[in-house]
C-alpha cells in the first residue's frame, strides 16, 4: 500500500495508487464513463490498465482521494510536453469525484495536489479535456482559475484512420 498524505479536510487523505488498486481504478473509469455518457467506448481492461500504470515504463499515474480510507474518487495523469516552454507539463486524464462526496472540496483537493506535484517536477502547467456540455466541471475549473483553450481544436487519430495512415508509413 502506498503512503497516505494528510489534508486539512477531517478524515480525507489522498494517496498514489498501488498494483492492488487496479480493479478500483477501473470501476471508477467506468462510473465517469457513465456520468460522461461514453461507458460504451471503456475497452480497458485490469491487465492493460495494470501494465500502463504499473509496468515498465510507467504511462500514467493515479491519485486517489479516500474519506476515512475508502476511495470516493481520482485522478489520472501523465507527463506531457510543451516545445514552447521547453519543459514537461502534467496531462490530466480524468478526474472524478463520486457524487455523494461532491461540494465538499474533494475535486479542488486532488487538482491542488497535482498542481504541487507538477511544481515539484519542474513542469510548466497542467492541461486537460472537459465535455461542453458538462458545465458544473466548467464552472468548477474557472473558480480554480483555468482558462479554456477555445481557439485550439482537439483532433483524434483512431481505430482504421490509425491503423490505414500506420501503413502508409515507413516501419519503426
Amino acid at each position: 500500500m502506498s503512503t497516505t498524505i494528510s489534508t486539512p479536510l477531517p478524515g480525507i487523505t489522498l494517496r498514489f495508487a498501488g498494483e492492488a488498486d487496479v480493479g478500483l481504478v477501473l470501476g471508477l473509469i467506468r462510473e465517469l464513463a457513465e456520468y460522461e455518457k461514453l461507458l460504451d467506448q471503456v475497452v480497458a481492461d485490469e491487465a492493460v490498465l495494470g501494465r500502463h500504470l504499473f509496468g515498465e515504463p510507467r504511462t500514467a499515474e493515479v491519485v486517489l482521494v479516500c474519506e476515512h480510507d475508502e476511495p470516493v474518487g481520482f485522478a489520472l495523469f501523465f507527463h506531457n510536453f510543451s516545445t514552447f516552454l521547453g519543459r514537461r507539463g502534467l496531462y490530466l486524464e480524468d478526474l472524478y469525484v463520486r457524487p455523494a462526496y461532491r461540494g465538499r472540496g474533494l475535486g479542488k483537493l486532488l487538482l491542488g495536489f497535482l498542481a504541487r506535484l507538477a511544481l515539484e517536477r519542474d513542469c510548466g502547467r497542467i492541461d486537460w479535456w472537459v465535455l461542453d456540455w458538462n458545465t458544473p466541471a466548467i464552472g468548477f475549473y474557472r473558480r480554480l482559475g483555468a482558462v479554456a483553450m477555445d481557439e485550439w481544436t482537439v483532433y483524434r487519430l483512431a481505430g482504421e484512420a490509425l491503423a490505414g495512415l500506420a501503413r502508409s508509413a515507413p516501419p519503426v
